[in-house]
């Protein structure tokens, strides 16, 4: 591991990028009522049309019970629509509609934005040297590093 990188900073950078990361979607989402589970759902609908339910919570890794009241939204507001399988009757094919593509579109281009910026920033040389560390920092919100590296300092100086 780099030079200043140790697992625990890692992985601490890894919660505040996520945070920021779908901090995003989540804003656009709460206009429609909808939360970080439609979020996912919408993803992986509109990335893979026909995905059958059971594919759906292989890849989510949530339960019949979850997904049903998340689908339930999401079918009732008209962003995803379900077909009968051809061979299979059993099963049900999810597939977005032209308004859960746009959305699955908005939310996808504001989370490509966040991670272009911290690729351009690694690129550029402005933040640090190129790591782990410095791709996580570029996916935090610019006026909130400053605190972030405060706090992680906090944890150094008082560890020492």
């Amino acid at each position: 591991m780099p030079a200043g990188e140790s697992g625990d900073d890692l992985i601490e950078l890894l919660f505040f990028a996520y945070r920021d990361f779908v901090g995003d979607p989540d804003r656009i989402l709460a206009q429609y009522g909808f939360g970080r589970a439609h979020h996912r759902v919408l993803h992986f609908v509109d990335r893979y049309p026909g995905l059958t339910i059971a594919e759906l919570l292989d890849i989510l890794r949530i339960t019949k019970q979850s997904l049903n009241r998340v689908l339930k939204d999401l079918i009732g507001q008209d962003y995803i629509t379900q077909k009968t399988g051809t061979s299979d009757r059993r099963q049900r094919l999810l597939f977005c509609t032209s308004a859960g593509t746009a959305l699955a579109g908005d939310l996808i281009r504001v989370q490509s934005r966040r991670v272009a910026r911290a690729l351009a920033n690694l690129e550029a040389g402005r933040a640090m040297p190129p790591s782990a560390e410095s791709f996580l920092f570029g996916m935090i919100e610019p006026e909130e590093r400053a605190a972030v590296r405060r706090l992680m300092a906090r944890r150094v100086r008082s560890a020492a």
